[in-house]
């Protein structure tokens, strides 16, 4: 996403998630705990634009996304938009499901990490968002549903069916989005839909590790590295080692670069800059 704003200031308050911004590490949480931070029209669109907003603040470097309360994200909420979409006629219906879209691409195209923690429920919507992170961090609680056949919808709602087989392969995406059955955390690990399966109530303070870790780390080369990870994803090899050695060498002329070889030849840690 490009860093150049025009008049428009940034955004004091969000009305449907808590955002605090810690030395570089962003943490987004969905805090409706009494609905299972199930969302809303205005929760999908304050994720677009608070992801647009942060991707043009060089401060950040990590984001943790969680949930309040006793689970992760139960999805769209049933009464305020599975009741109101079928009120819409077809362009309106258009224009939700474009937006959907557009958080997760936010998600995957913002220019820093993003950690999900999750814990408890993560269906529907919230599993998507989950799918869309760069890491997973669950504990045993945690149990990931695509539930959208089970709505009557194609199971490749929001990128579901572009994401998943990608990361668990064609076969358990398959089961997943058709069927809609549950996953649970032990099961999640065993097929590789998280990366991190911590002890019980510990993701967040997992998540908020790895992104101190993230957020201290050479910032543009991560950057680098999860636009080619997903810019790559539909290359053939030709195109992708070209790309690979365009970035390396554009890296090669960075602060970063240097600083690495003056702090081995030194023998202290790097002090990255993130240029």
């Amino acid at each position: 996403m490009s860093p150049f704003t025009g008049s428009a200031t940034r955004t004091p308050d969000w009305r449907h998630l808590r955002l605090a911004v810690d030395d570089g590490v962003a943490t987004v949480t969905l805090a409706r705990p009494d609905k299972l931070n199930a969302l809303t029209f205005g929760a999908y669109a304050d994720l677009r634009d608070l992801l647009a907003e942060l991707s043009r603040d060089k401060s950040v470097r990590a984001l943790v996304l969680g949930g309040e309360g006793r689970g992760f994200c139960s999805g769209g909420d049933v009464d305020e938009i599975i009741g109101a979409t079928l009120a819409m006629d077809t362009a309106q219906l258009l224009d939700f499901n474009r937006m959907t879209g557009q958080v997760v691409r936010a998600v995957r195209e913002c220019p820093f990490p993003v950690i999900a923690a999750v814990h408890g429920v993560a269906a529907g919507a919230g599993a998507v968002l989950a799918l869309a992170a760069d890491f997973r961090i669950a504990d045993p609680s945690a149990k990931f549903a695509f539930l959208f056949t089970r709505v009557g919808l194609s199971g490749g709602d929001m990128g579901a069916a572009y994401l998943l087989p990608r990361v668990v392969g064609l076969g358990h995406a398959t089961r997943l989005l058709m069927l809609g059955e549950p996953v649970r955390a032990p099961e999640a690990e065993r097929i590789g839909l998280i990366s991190e399966l911590t002890e019980e109530g510990k993701a967040a303070e997992a998540a908020a590790t790895l992104a101190r870790r993230l957020a201290d780390g050479p910032a543009l080369a991560y950057a680098q590295t999860k636009a080619l990870l997903t810019a790559e994803l539909d290359m053939p090899l030709a195109a992708s080692v070209e790309l690979d050695a365009a970035t390396q060498a554009l890296l090669m002329n960075g602060e970063d670069y240097a600083e690495f070889h003056a702090s081995f030849t030194e023998k202290r840690p790097p002090k990255w800059q993130g240029r």
